[in-house]
């Protein structure tokens, strides 16, 4: 098979979905805990991923699964390569993965693969969860492989956004806490010492491509992508102050962008899309009640137990409310969508696309909705 995937939205052949079989919560601890508290920080972050649970997120990721094959895509899932999960470097140790969001450590432009350098501690050797697919389904027929320096990630390297933020922020800040019950989101950037950014940070457009700064990319990681892939006119934005790009700003054909309007307007939406059809869209449904509650009063008391310890872990996260803008393209016409999403389905359909409701009853506590767990590797028309 070869890798092949320029964009978004040509016809989908093969896709790589995740998977949260044999799930290892991430965790991160400076180098002076313990191993007692190690310990304790691993078996209480494992009561934010209770059994009942994961079996949820699998059915839902299977039924993924399914829609897909049943389109003619062929599927591949990754797994942990080992039995444990822990690492260290002189400056901290970690352990744990995420190899349900696999988009975010991998991208492909046509028949390059690049690996990113992540902005996550626990997940800077998550890229071995795939390698036995890229060597067994596409190594053969060859392609370039290339993987970012390796970040040490040493230190305070995210810090708190202080600027003053902009209308369209503080309207979409006021919305956030509305549509998630009374969730608020803090703010972050990266430091400027080395090369950091997730693959999700990307939006491909063929011979083009849009980069988000923000905490989880920056501009060194612009240049080196630049530097890495002259091939490829990398644009920049930062549009999003959190996170990853897909739920911001997603093409869904050639000269058709999806826009979350509570992020982007005319004045800050990208120069090269300016003659692209645009939809913007901000009415997301509210974050399910369920998911602010498992959130609130089982996530966030473990993540404060976790932090007197002296570590950190995602737990501590939960999805914005325009995680069901996270959607997942199989051709220039089909577009899976989050089934919570009506008024998405229904704004999608008035634009003559095919909509798939898709289930995805914990995607935003586990971080990463449709386009956040599958990762295309090839494409075409």
């Amino acid at each position: 098979m070869k890798l092949n995937s320029f964009n978004e939205w040509d016809r989908l052949r093969t896709v790589i979905v995740g998977s949260v079989e044999n799930f290892s919560p991430g965790l991160e601890f400076n180098a002076r805990v313990s191993d007692a508290q190690r310990i304790k920080a691993s078996n209480l972050v494992k009561e934010a991923y209770p059994a009942a649970y994961l079996d949820e997120v699998q059915e839902d990721l299977s039924e993924l699964c399914n829609i897909m094959e049943n389109f003619g895509v062929r599927v591949l899932r990754p797994e942990w390569p080992a039995d444990k999960s822990d690492f260290s470097t002189p400056d901290w140790t970690a352990e744990g993965f995420d190899i349900y969001n696999v988009r975010d450590l991998h991208i492909i432009f046509g028949n390059t693969l690049v690996v990113s350098a992540p902005s996550s501690r626990f997940r800077l050797f998550e890229q071995q969860a795939l390698q036995k697919l890229f060597y067994e389904h596409f190594f053969d027929e060859g392609f370039k492989w290339i993987s970012a320096p390796i970040p040490r990630l040493n230190g305070q390297y995210l810090h708190e956004i202080q600027r003053e933020r902009s209308d369209l922020e503080k309207q979409e800040d006021i919305s956030h806490s509305h549509l998630s019950g009374g969730v608020v989101e803090v703010f972050h950037r990266l430091d400027e010492l080395e090369v950091i950014f997730d693959a999700a940070n990307i939006m491909r457009f063929g011979d083009e491509a849009l980069f988000l700064v923000s905490s989880t990319g920056n501009m060194m990681a612009a240049k080196w992508l630049q530097s890495a892939l002259p091939e490829i006119k990398f644009h920049i934005t930062d549009a999003y102050r959190s996170s990853h790009l897909d739920s911001t700003i997603l093409p869904l054909k050639e000269g058709f962008v999806l826009l979350n309007s509570a992020r982007v307007d005319e004045n800050n939406c990208p120069q090269f899309l300016r003659n692209w059809d645009k939809l913007f869209f901000n009415e997301p449904a509210p974050v399910c009640e369920k998911e602010v509650e498992f959130h609130s009063n089982i996530r966030m008391p473990l993540y404060k137990q976790l932090q007197k310890l002296g570590c950190s872990s995602v737990i501590g996260h939960i999805s914005s409310p325009w995680a069901g803008l996270n959607v997942m393209s199989l051709d220039s016409e089909t577009v899976l969508v989050h089934d919570r999403q009506m008024s998405l389905i229904k704004a999608l359909e008035r634009r003559k696309f095919n909509v798939i409701p898709v289930r995805m009853r914990h995607c935003y506590t586990m971080l990463g909705g449709l386009h956040c767990s599958t990762l295309d590797v090839v494409r075409n028309d």
